[in-house]
């Protein structure tokens, strides 16, 4: 299936660059690497799963639910369809990711994540409007088109010289997670993946110490709000718990400062979110290479001038 989202893909998403910095690498004590999704259309992954999800279920007009990354991959996957693309944000996503979205030619509806369900709304507004859920991460095509990113990584590792060693991915809900956990596990078994969650908003962490599901107890609060979600998905829990290492939690300082040193050495911009892979590669200790995932650069000015205060 991941194999199959390759193939729509091509020539629609990037192959992103795998930087490295040798003043990153003497800071982390082993070797790091950044697989810049950061770079990717819309500045996340997110492109990848939406692209496929819409292409492989050719819908007359979709909706989504997310924090802003999934909210630009899908309303531009339906900018290229020419198809009506409806996107329910959180209101205090980043006015940024807002605007972006609504750039893009998508209609935004606006909800309190705090008192409101998501789910609920999505589900109502798609069968009122004849429209097609595209989920954020618990979508097979969804999750495909992110394993997509695993393929890459297991290629450009090898090119590298790179069999064994750890891939530290930004964990929300699950989807780049587990697609990336599966690619390897077909073409670079030597490569586990890694969870990483910002402090507060650790279920897969917890998830994986119970052996069972486990659920934030909120869902706003935190600066990483692109992978804040209420828990791990029904598709991608198991394969996190049969694939995946054990996850890493980092602080909100840890991810600004990682947003700051990915700036400073590698010339990319990260948001909170898509910093917390290389905050857990740069801080965590370990050793043996590290392939860090930078899952989305959609921050704004303020966020971002505060990263490089630190």
């Amino acid at each position: 299936m991941i194999e199959a989202a390759a193939e729509r893909l091509a020539g629609r998403a990037r192959r992103t660059p795998l930087l490295s910095s040798p003043v990153l690498n003497d800071l982390a004590g082993r070797q790091v690497f950044l697989k810049a999704e950061c770079l990717q259309h819309t500045g996340s992954f997110k492109f990848r799963g939406a692209w496929n999800a819409v292409s492989a279920l050719n819908p007359t007009g979709v909706i989504a639910f997310s924090s802003g990354n999934h909210a630009q991959g899908v309303a531009l996957s339906a900018r290229i369809k020419g198809i009506p693309a409806v996107i329910i944000m959180p209101a205090d996503a980043p006015a940024i990711k807002i605007d972006n979205t609504r750039n893009l030619g998508a209609e935004v509806i606006l909800y309190d994540r705090a008192t409101e369900d998501r789910d609920e709304i999505g589900a109502r507004l798609a069968a009122e409007r004849g429209l097609t859920l595209i989920k954020p991460f618990d979508m097979a095509e969804v999750i495909a088109g992110q394993g997509t990113t695993g393929l890459e990584i297991a290629d450009q590792a090898a090119e590298l010289g790179v069999g064994d060693g750890q891939v530290f991915v930004p964990c929300g809900g699950g989807g780049l997670t587990s697609g990336i956990a599966l690619a390897l596990e077909a073409r670079a078994p030597g490569l586990r993946v890694h969870p990483c969650e910002p402090e507060g908003f650790d279920d897969v962490a917890r998830s994986q110490a119970t052996g069972r599901l486990e659920r934030n107890s909120r869902l706003s609060g935190s600066i990483c709000d692109a992978i804040v979600t209420p828990q791990a998905g029904d598709l991608t829990w198991p394969v996190i718990q049969r694939l995946c290492g054990l996850g890493c939690v980092v602080t909100e300082e840890q991810a600004l400062k990682a947003m700051g040193l990915a700036h400073d050495w590698l010339k990319v911009v990260l948001e909170p979110g898509g910093a917390v892979a290389l905050a857990a590669a740069l801080f965590s200790g370990g050793s043996g290479p590290v392939i860090a995932v930078a899952s989305g650069g959609n921050v704004d000015r303020a966020m971002m001038i505060r990263a490089l205060k630190i």
